[in-house]
């Protein structure tokens, strides 16, 4: 278990305990489990919970002239009901490491592969009931190649400059939450605040 962020009283007590637990649904992407705990703080519950192997999102960027252009797709995502701005992303398979991963969703969705890699942000996207862990990284020096999606992959992509990419989501055009975090992340790791505005 990580260490907690949050206050010391938060942090005392026992781990949790799970006191059941039922395998409800299993699928080829995911499957949840139904749950009874009793949470660090001594609650008792019922916790339906949404389990996957991990995922990795790539923000991959190329040097403009005068700011970086992120790398987008666009795809129809049906649980939205509607087509979404994303950065790349996929699943880690069982057995592998996130950064092949990463290499292996880029070459795949997109056709590019790139020189320097940095992981940058580790997260849950609804840690409410998804156990589904989001690993970004940072691709830079990006070479352009063919892509290979599968076969329920209907992608576009297109590189779009950074501001660019902020107003888009400042005003709601990019609603997805692993990109809208890649996104800001760059914007406040530039130097200066022009990307901000």
């Amino acid at each position: 278990m990580q260490k907690s962020p949050c206050s010391k009283k938060a942090k005392k007590g026992p781990p949790a305990r799970v006191l059941s637990r039922r395998l409800v649904y299993r699928g080829p992407v995911f499957w949840i489990t139904s749950e009874r705990v009793i949470e660090p703080s001594g609650v008792r519950a019922a916790r339906d919970i949404v389990r996957h192997t991990g995922s990795v999102v790539i923000l991959a960027t190329t040097d403009g002239p005068r700011e970086p252009h992120v790398l987008l797709e666009c795809q129809y995502r049906h649980a939205a009901d509607s087509y979404l701005l994303e950065l790349p992303a996929g699943r880690i398979d069982k057995g592998e490491k996130a950064l092949p991963a990463a290499k292996r969703e880029l070459l795949e969705e997109t056709g590019y592969t790139a020189q320097k890699w940095k992981q940058i942000l580790n997260f849950y996207a609804s840690p409410g009931f998804v156990a589904e862990a989001m690993t970004l990284f940072w691709a830079r020096g990006l070479k352009p190649g063919v892509a290979q999606p599968e076969a329920d992959e209907v992608i576009e992509q297109r590189l779009v400059p950074l501001s660019e990419a902020v107003r888009m989501v400042r005003n709601g055009s990019i609603r997805d939450a692993k990109t809208i975090s890649g996104v800001l992340w760059l914007a406040l790791h530039q130097n200066g605040s022009k990307y901000r505005k």
